[in-house]
């Protein structure tokens, strides 16, 4: 199996699907060099059908820490009250 490319992913009909709530589809992707499960129930809602996901990191990879999506350096925290 070829490897995805970044922010990309794929979905496909899950034919061992047994219970509803099982996700109908099942696939994976990549986000931030990091493999995921994707897993995706058809629901109903106010303005019709829609595609409702849930990721999970596939269990063979190390966990990444988050990165911070603001630009501005993070600034520290005095630990002393002035009043």
């Amino acid at each position: 199996m070829a490897e995805q490319r970044e922010l990309s992913g794929t979905l496909s009909r899950n034919k061992k699907r047994e219970k509803p709530s099982q996700p109908e589809y099942r696939g994976t992707c990549t986000i931030g060099g990091v493999a995921y499960w994707v897993s995706a129930w058809i629901k109903e809602g106010q303005d019709g059908k829609f595609f409702s996901l849930a990721f999970t990191p596939k269990d063979d990879q190390p966990s990444r820490q988050v990165v911070q999506s603001s630009q501005a350096p993070a600034r520290q925290l005095d630990d002393e009250i002035p009043f």
